[in-house]
C-alpha cells in the first residue's frame, strides 16, 4: 500500500469526552477507527460492547475496525456487524481449529462485512496459512492482549515479515495490521516490515497534537 493507514483505539480515548475525541481523530486524518472490546473472559479485562459500538457507528465517517477479544466469537461477530462494524477480527485463540475459524469468517462475510483474524504474540503465524485467501486483514497483537499502554514486542515483526511475503507469492489481498505499543519509533519498524494498519491508542489520545502524531505515523 502507498499510504499507511492509521487506526486510533478508543480504549485510550476519554469516555467524558468520548465523540469530542472520535472528531479529534477523524479531523487529524485518521481513516479507521479501533473498537477493542474486551469481555472479561478470554482476556483478563472488560472494556465495551455493542452498545457503544452501536451508539457511535455512525457518529463519524471512519471505517469501524472491531477486534473482538472475546471467547465466543461465531455468537456475537454478526450482532457486531448489525451495530455498525465494517471490519470484525476474532482472535484465533478464541476458536477450537481452522475449520471453526473459517466458520466464523464465512458468517461475518455473510452479514457483510469485512473478516479479519487475530493472534497473540506467542502463536506461530503458520497456524493460519489455511485461513489466509479468505481473510481481509491479519491483525499481529505486538503486545498481550487485555490491556492499553504496554511496550511493543519486537519478534512479532517476522510474522508480519512472513505475512506479506506469503501474499506477495499467492497474490492475496488481506491487509497486516499490528497493535501494541506503537508509536512513531516502532510504526516505522511496523511498516517496514510490511504493515498496512498501525493500531495506536496512547500515542495519539489525551494529547493536544493530535494530527502531527497521526502524521508521524504515516512518515518513512
Amino acid at each position: 500500500m502507498s499510504k499507511t493507514i492509521v487506526a486510533p483505539s478508543i480504549l485510550s480515548a476519554d469516555f467524558n469526552n468520548l465523540l469530542k475525541d472520535i472528531k479529534a481523530v477523524e479531523s487529524a486524518g485518521a481513516e479507521w477507527l479501533h473498537f477493542d472490546v474486551m469481555d472479561g473472559h478470554f482476556v483478563p479485562n472488560i472494556s465495551f460492547g455493542i452498545p457503544v459500538l452501536k451508539s457511535i457507528a455512525r457518529s463519524h465517517h471512519m471505517f469501524n475496525d472491531v477486534h473482538i477479544m472475546i471467547s465466543d466469537p461465531y455468537y456475537y461477530a454478526d450482532k457486531f456487524v448489525e451495530a455498525g462494524a465494517d471490519l470484525v477480527t476474532f482472535h484465533y485463540e478464541a476458536v477450537k481449529d481452522v475449520l471453526d475459524a473459517q466458520i466464523v469468517i464465512n458468517k461475518i462475510h455473510g452479514a457483510g462485512a469485512k473478516a479479519g483474524i487475530s493472534i497473540k504474540p506467542d502463536t506461530p503465524v503458520e497456524v493460519l496459512d489455511i485461513l489466509l485467501s479468505s481473510l481481509d486483514l491479519v491483525l499481529i497483537m505486538s503486545v498481550e492482549p487485555g490491556f492499553g499502554g504496554q511496550s511493543f514486542i519486537d519478534f512479532t515483526l517476522e510474522k508480519v515479515r512472513y505475512l506479506a511475503n506469503v501474499r506477495e507469492e499467492k497474490n492475496y489481498h488481506y491487509l497486516i495490521e499490528i497493535d501494541g505499543g506503537i508509536n512513531a519509533e516502532t510504526g516505522k519498524l511496523a511498516t517496514d516490515a510490511g504493515v498496512d494498519v498501525l493500531v495506536a491508542g496512547s500515542y495519539i489520545f489525551g494529547h493536544e497534537d493530535v494530527k502531527e502524531r497521526i502524521d508521524s505515523l504515516r512518515k518513512k
